[in-house]
C-alpha cells in the first residue's frame, strides 16, 4: 500500500498531552498531531526519529501526523520504523482484506463493510457474516530496547473497557453468524504478541478474553512494515490465549 506522498523524516522534541507532539522537521521545530492518545512502549521518545505524514488541508492546527518512530539513532542512515498510527490500521487492514491477502484468515466475497453496530460496539468491520474487530496495542513495544535509549518507569494500565465490550459483543455475534475475529495489528515486526506489563484489572479482563475465545471468537495477529513510501502485510497469523498469557 503505497502512500500518496512519501513520508517526512523528522526527529522528537517532546510530547504535549495525548494529541501533540513537538517535532524538528529539516531544522524547524513544529506542532504535529500525535494520532494515538495511549502511551508508546516504555521508552523515552524524546530524541527519538519519526516519520510524518503531511496534510494539505490547510486549515488544520497542525499540519503534520507522526505516524511512526524509531529505536535507532537520528543519524543512522538504515532505520526500523514502529507505526503508531492506530486508527490507521483499520486502512491497512481494509486494502490487504480486498487484494485477498488475508485469505488463509478470512475468505472475502463481496463488499467489506466498515464500523458495524453490534450490541453495545461499533465493531471495524463485517466482512460476509464475519464480525472482524482490529485492536493495536502500543503499551508495550516488543523489540530490544538499545543501550542508547533511556527507559521510563511506567505505571499499569486500566483502560480497557473497549476490550472487554467488544470481546463480550463478538462472542455473542456467534449466536447468529459463523465466524468473530478479533485482530491485533502491529506496525513493525512482532515476533508473537505476549502479554508483558499486566493491567490493573488484569484478571477480570483475562477471564473475559478466556470466554469470549472458549465460546469461538478466534484471535488473530498482523504485522505490518512500515516505511517513508509504503506499508506492506509482512505476515499473519492465529494466535491461542496460552501462547499470549505472561
Amino acid at each position: 500500500m503505497k502512500f500518496s506522498h512519501p513520508l517526512i523524516e523528522g526527529k522528537i522534541l517532546g510530547r504535549k498531552g495525548q494529541f501533540v507532539m513537538f517535532v524538528e522537521i529539516n531544522g524547524v521545530a513544529e506542532r504535529c498531531h500525535c494520532p494515538t492518545t495511549g502511551r508508546i512502549g516504555t521508552f523515552e521518545i524524546v530524541g527519538r526519529p519519526c516519520l510524518l505524514s503531511r496534510s494539505e488541508n490547510l486549515t488544520r492546527s497542525t499540519r503534520y501526523t507522526v505516524e511512526a518512530v524509531s529505536l535507532n539513532r537520528p543519524e543512522d542512515k538504515i532505520k526500523s520504523w514502529i507505526g503508531i498510527n492506530q486508527n490507521a490500521s483499520n486502512r491497512y487492514v481494509e486494502y490487504y482484506l480486498n487484494n485477498g491477502s488475508f485469505k488463509d484468515m478470512i475468505h472475502v466475497e463481496g463488499k467489506v463493510l466498515r464500523e458495524k453496530v453490534l450490541g453495545k460496539s461499533k465493531l471495524d468491520f463485517l466482512v460476509g457474516d464475519t464480525y472482524l474487530e482490529v485492536k493495536t496495542p502500543l503499551q508495550d513495544i516488543q523489540l530490544p530496547i538499545p543501550e542508547y535509549v533511556n527507559i521510563r518507569k511506567v505505571s499499569p494500565f486500566s483502560d480497557t473497557s473497549r476490550l472487554v465490550k467488544h470481546m463480550t459483543d463478538l462472542a455473542n455475534s456467534l449466536r447468529t453468524s459463523q465466524r468473530a475475529i478479533i485482530l491485533l495489528v502491529f506496525l513493525y515486526d512482532n515476533p508473537g504478541f505476549k502479554v508483558i506489563s499486566r493491567s490493573s484489572n488484569y484478571q477480570e479482563v483475562f477471564g473475559v478474553v478466556q470466554s469470549s475465545l472458549s465460546e469461538g471468537v478466534e484471535m488473530w495477529q498482523a504485522n505490518f512494515e512500515v516505511t517513508a513510501e509504503e506499508v506492506k502485510l509482512s505476515k499473519y497469523f492465529p494466535l491461542t490465549l496460552s501462547g499470549i498469557s505472561s
